[in-house]
């Protein structure tokens, strides 16, 4: 069983996987295309460079494909429980907000429900304080809002 999503965070995956696929992989093979184009290929900086940078894509194109293909399908999260693609605002000791997606897609402004902070809040609601076990140290955080994304917004 892959990461469980929600029909939006399945749906902005599928967008990326296509990005990836058709635009992005033109962009490359042109790339290479120019550089062969210059010559001699054992000291063509170009033309490695393209090629190397043709292969990440490819094996993040394989990744992609592999996390969509076994993904989990779960219910968009509801306003009042912290769940997968819950939106949510928590505040430390010292009043510091936090404003993260409780999501298995990764990137900036994300917690996934495996990390710290997105296992302590999973299932609780606005004005439970969870202790967050993070490697650095153990922290207390408030959930002060939660919501839901629209279906087809990124929030």
């Amino acid at each position: 069983m892959g990461d469980k999503l929600t029909r939006e965070q399945h749906a902005r995956l599928a967008a990326t996987l296509a990005e990836l696929e058709g635009p992005k992989r033109r962009e490359v093979v042109e790339a290479i295309s120019a550089a062969r184009a210059h010559g001699d290929l054992s000291e063509n900086f170009e033309y490695h460079a393209a090629k190397n940078e043709q292969g990440l894509l490819e094996r993040r194109i394989a990744i992609l494909r592999d996390r969509l293909d076994h993904a989990e399908i779960v219910e968009d999260s509801a306003a009042d429980v912290v769940s997968e693609g819950s939106h949510i605002v928590v505040v430390d000791e010292s009043g510091a907000r936090l404003d993260v997606e409780v999501s298995a897609l990764g990137g900036a402004g994300t917690a996934s429900p495996s990390s710290p902070l997105g296992s302590a809040v999973l299932g609780k609601r606005v004005g439970d304080a969870v202790d967050v076990q993070a490697p650095s140290g153990s922290w207390r955080a408030t959930i002060v809002e939660i919501r839901a994304v629209a279906p087809g917004t990124t929030g």
